[in-house]
């Protein structure tokens, strides 16, 4: 897979921008899709669900949100991700080291990794080479 879809959800606006810059220097080509809120991602995949052109390849998926948090976006996700007509790779993005988050991560099948923040070129290509394997 040579140009990803890859799918940023995070409210931090210099994440999103350095996440869109890592991506950029790797030399991925493929789109970004960027939303600053968990509602607004959940209203994408809601309506797109069927559409596997628009569909991310993986998200990088932020837990500390207002509003709603990664936990309750997954909690909504994780109801129409079985619906989707390709494979989405889901990664918890956090800055939270608290075994509790990755414990409770660990225990919800629809994600493929947590990966602690900052969020680096080599985190970001050890996450492609999933979408490969």
């Amino acid at each position: 897979m040579t140009t990803p879809k890859i799918c940023v959800i995070d409210d931090d606006k210099i994440y999103q921008f350095t996440t869109k810059k890592i991506i950029s220097n790797a030399g991925i080509k493929g789109e970004v899709l960027v939303f600053s809120d968990a509602e607004n991602a959940l209203e994408f995949f809601h309506q797109e669900f069927q559409n596997k052109e628009l569909l991310p390849d993986i998200i990088f998926l932020d837990i500390n949100m207002p509003f709603m948090d990664g936990w309750q976006f997954l909690d909504a996700f994780g109801k129409i991700f079985p619906k989707f007509p390709k494979t989405i790779e889901v990664f918890l993005v956090s800055s939270s080291v608290d075994d509790a988050d990755t414990e409770r991560a660990a225990k919800i099948p629809i994600i493929s990794g947590y990966i602690f923040k900052p969020f680096t070129k080599e985190k970001l290509l050890e996450s492609l080479a999933r979408l490969q394997s």
